[in-house]
Parts: C-alpha cells; structure tokens; sequence
C-alpha cells in the first residue's frame, strides 16, 4: 500500500501540441471544484511543436494553501519518451511514474507503471491525439475523483470541433478512468487529502489575469502593446473583454509606437498601460524619459524572460529591476512594483495606476514567467478595492501646466477640460510649457520633477511580514515571485530565529523598513544573477546584506532548495 496525503505533486510531461495545457485546465477546473486546493505552474521550450513540456499540479488541503515550485514528484505521467528523459532527473524513490513502457526504468529510482496512452487514444479515435484525454482520465481514476466533471468540461471545450470530436474524447476518458482505478487498486496507491466544501467558490487566476483584473479596477481603458512573451497576455486578456469594459485596444507596429501611443492617450486623459517585456522595453526607453520630462502619467508591464538579447524566451529570472530603475536618459521619480500573488498583483496594479496619475509619472509593474503562468485560487474577499480619483484639473485661461509647487506636482490639466491651453514639451520648459534655455529654469524644473520622489517615498508600501519577523535573528527578503516559495520554506523549517519580509513594492523604499530590519542579519532571495534588488536596498537604506541567494537558470526557485539554503542558517553562528 502506497499513501500519498496532505501535498502531493502531479507532474504531467509531453511535447508542445500535445495538448498538455487541456489537461491542466481540466485538472485545475476539477479538482478546485471538488474543494481541493490546487496550485500550478509550467516549464515549456521555445518552439510551437516538439520539445519538452511539463506542468506541475500541486493538491493539498485548502487548509494550508501552495502557491510554490517543489522538486518533488509523486506522479508522472509522460505523454512520450522525451518528456520522461527530460524529468528523469526529478524522479525519485517515491516517485510513480505513468508511461508507455514499464522496461522504461533502466534500473533508475520510482515505480514505474506500463500504461497504454496511445492504444487506448487508438481505440477511442484512432488517433493519438486523444491521448491527452486518456491521460487526463487516468489522473482522476488515480486520485478517485469523479470523471463526470471532466466529461462535462470536454463537452465545452471541444463542442465547437462536432459531436463526433467531443464523443471521442469522452470514450478516451473513460478508458483511461477505469485503467486508473485499476492500477490504483491493484498498486495499492490511496490519496488522502480532505477537501474543503466552502472553497468551491474560489476562483482559479493565474498571474497575467490577476493582472488584467488588477488594471480594469484601476480604471484602465487604453493599452497600447508590441506582443512579446511573456507579457502578451495581459494585452490579450484586455482585448478580451475590451467590448463589454470599453477599453481601446491598440496592437502597435512596435514597441516605440506603443509607448508613445500610450502616452497620447495619457496626456487626452486615459489611464494608460503598456504591455512587454525586457527586449521590447528596450526600444521603450526614449518614451520613458518623454513620461518623466512631460510629467504625463503612463503604467508600464514587464513581463521579465531571462536576458540578454533573446536569451531564455519562455523560461523566468527576475533581471530587470535595475532596466526599470534606470531606464531613461536623464533624472526623473518613478515608482516600480512587483507582486507575488494573485490578490497582490490585483492590488499593486491599482496602485500602479493611482501612482503614475497622482504623481504624474511612468509607473512600473514587473512580473516574470513563473508568476504570469502559475495559477492559483483565489478568495474574491481576500482583494481589496482601493477607490481611484482622476487627478484631472479643469483647467481656467490662465493655465499653466507645469507652475512651480512646493510638492513638485504641477495641477494636470487635459485638451478640452477647461478654457486653458494644456501645452507639453519635450524639451525643457518653462512653466507654460515654452521652450527654454535659461538654467534658472531648468534648475526649478529639475527640483520640482524630483521634490515627488520624497513623498513617494514616505508613501511607498511596507512590505508583508510573516513567521514572526519582528522577533527573528535574521529576515528573509524575497520581492515579486518568491514570495510563495519563501512563505512555504519558512512554514517547513518553523524556526524562531527566521523571519520574512516580502516587497510588492521596490522602489522606492519606505524609510520605515530600516526600522524593522535594525540588529538583524539580512539574507535576500533573487532569481537574477548579480542580486539587484539586494543592491538597491543597500542603496537606499544603507544597511549591510550578508547573504545573496540567487539562481539565474531561468527556473524558479523550488521549495527543497531554498530549504536546504535557509538550513545553513540555522547552522550558522550570527
């Protein structure tokens, strides 16, 4: 007898068209359903077909919410050869593994278990793209979950393809449902995972919606997008629902037409967001410095891949904090943000957008593959909803759009809201608007641009604390998408002398961390090389990190090696 219980990890393995992604959505959809609590996230190569991709379905009691990557696979199923070799290295004792052959062990670690996918897709429709929905079958026999959802979302799914495609499937779900239950009968394999009845009501975002909900709440209604993955999707999700919310979608020919396109759209009076990700940000920089010397509100998405050129196009890495930071010739405030959850992805983008309108700047938002992909429920109770106020001056004869204040923020008047001429420049300007070449000016320009950057400072956001920082020796910082994995690491080793701080907002900082990081020693979790985000802590508070946890791979963080690293520790004389 095998028991599997609390936390189990399904694997699911193939090449790019197999269809692997069906069998996530029917899974997630299911199993969420059921009132488990589900959390995945995906690796996949840079290529429409072949290659090797995998998801990771991670089903525990919603009691103890996941939302990380582990190592650890209880069940693999492989759709082929390549995906088995590619995880191979991931298959341990405990492992039970479902493929083609049972002589696929070579002598390796786990159970391996002989299951026909393709005679069984053969035989349902003689064809071996069923094998997805055979597989699908099989994890639900495994796991003694009812197969009557799965044939309720088949239906839907492929109703538009005819009946004879959507009775195929049907038939290849249930050849692998009773092979599942068989095998789990006759291995003696026994799931034991309680589910909970009041979260059936949760919903199942993933990263790049949680965004795009995050700015309709915000009030977004342009974007303008270059696609480039993987921050194409929130352009996508927004097009989506442009018809029913009124948001004007433009897919520019570029990324320098799309920023510019936002920022006309800004400077009319739209709340305005960009969408792309480092390389395509890269030809966006000239428009940045347009946002800051314009003083026009812009929301700018990055969705980071590792770099530099091409790099690593679907795999992750937090790299681009220091592009955002810097980006833009010349000096000038900006706020940069980067969420680690669902709800904080929904809250930061309100943020992001209350902050470039209040204070008249570009605004970033950085996400990265892992997060935009993973999925996750969420409890509608747990989003805030922040009130936004348009900072929009009605404008008299006398405007002038950038008159000198003692706060740096000049009121922001727009074309047709008033009897004044609202007259921008990209050169410097005086307080109309004129060009100037006087340096008196240029140096009340340049205060005034910059006297913002104290306020948002002192408003910036703090950052989350959990396992009891405040008394810890030493505080784990992680920002953006570590905050799952970190969240759960600290869980596991339960130690006293480990705290958290997690940042959804990176800049700029709050003078008030320094106080909750005093007498501690500092360790910083990135998924970039170098440790950018330690680097600007260090800047902006001066205080001392002693460690830098980094990984540049472009995988995420997982739970056993961020425990085995935070382990040292503990083993560790501070």
């Amino acid at each position: 007898m095998s028991q599997f219980s609390k936390d189990i990890s399904i694997v699911i393995g193939g090449a790019a068209g197999q269809g692997i992604q069906t069998v996530e959505a029917a899974l997630m959809r299911i199993l969420k359903d059921a009132g488990y609590g589900v959390f995945a996230c995906k690796e996949y190569m840079s290529r429409v077909r072949g290659g090797s991709n995998s998801v990771e379905i991670r089903l525990s009691s919603t009691k103890v919410p996941r939302r990380a990557y582990v190592r650890r696979i209880d069940f693999l199923f492989a759709l082929d050869t390549v995906a088995l070799e590619h995880l191979r290295w991931r298959i341990g004792e405990g492992t039970t593994v479902f493929a083609e052959k049972s002589d696929a062990n070579d002598g390796k670690v786990g159970r391996y278990i002989d299951t026909p996918l393709l005679r069984f897709a053969n035989e349902a429709g003689n064809s071996p793209l069923y094998a997805n929905s055979v597989a699908l079958g099989v994890i639900l026999g495994v796991l003694g979950v009812s197969q009557e959802a799965a044939e309720t979302f088949l239906k839907k799914t492929f109703d538009r393809k005819g009946e004879d495609i959507v009775v195929k499937n049907i038939i290849a779900l249930e050849k692998g449902y009773d092979f599942g239950r068989h095998t789990a009968y006759a291995e003696g394999i026994e799931v034991i995972v309680s589910p909970e009845e009041e979260k059936k009501d949760d919903l199942l975002l993933d990263g790049t919606t949680a965004l795009g909900i995050g700015a309709l709440a915000a009030g977004c209604d342009f974007i303008s997008s270059y696609p480039m993955s993987p921050g194409t999707g929130v352009l996508t999700f927004l097009a989506q629902h442009a018809k029913k919310t009124g948001v004007v979608v433009d897919q520019a020919e570029d990324e320098i037409s799309a920023i510019n396109a936002g920022l006309g759209a800004s400077y009319a009076g739209a709340r305005a967001l960009v969408t792309t990700s480092g390389g395509g940000f890269d030809l966006m920089q000239e428009g940045v410095s347009l946002s800051g010397m314009i003083e026009t509100p812009i929301v700018i998405h990055i969705g980071q891949r590792p770099g530099p050129a091409t790099g690593l196009p679907t795999r992750t890495e937090q790299g681009d904090l220091n592009l955002a930071l810097y980006a833009g010739h010349g000096e000038f405030s900006r706020a940069i943000y980067a969420p680690g959850s669902p709800a904080e992805a929904i809250e930061t983008m309100q943020h992001a957008f209350d902050t470039a309108d209040a204070y008249q700047i570009p605004t970033f938002v950085l996400s990265d593959q892992y997060f935009l992909d993973a999925i996750s429920p969420l409890d509608t109770g747990d989003v805030p909803r922040i009130p936004f106020a348009r900072h929009v001056t009605k404008t008299a004869k006398d405007y002038r759009r950038y008159v000198l204040t003692k706060d740096g923020l000049s009121p922001r008047g727009v074309p047709g809201y008033g009897d004044g001429l609202v007259c921008v420049d990209s050169d410097e300007h005086d307080e109309s608007g004129h060009i100037t070449e006087s340096f008196d000016v240029r140096k009340d320009m340049m205060d005034k641009r910059s006297r913002r950057l104290d306020t948002l400072r002192n408003n910036a956001m703090m950052p989350k604390e959990f396992d009891n920082c405040k008394d810890a020796e030493t505080a784990v910082i992680s920002w953006g998408s570590n905050h799952g994995v970190l969240e759960e690491t600290l869980g596991k080793l339960g130690s006293v002398r480990l705290g958290g701080l997690h940042f959804a907002q990176v800049f700029p900082i709050n003078p008030e961390v320094k106080k909750l990081l005093k007498g501690k020693k500092i360790v910083i979790v990135e998924n970039n090389h170098s440790g950018q985000f330690a680097d600007l802590l260090v800047r902006e508070l001066g205080v001392t990190v002693s460690r830098r946890i980094l990984k540049s791979t472009g995988e995420p963080f997982c739970v056993e090696e961020l425990v085995e690293e935070l382990k040292l520790e503990l083993t560790t004389d501070n």
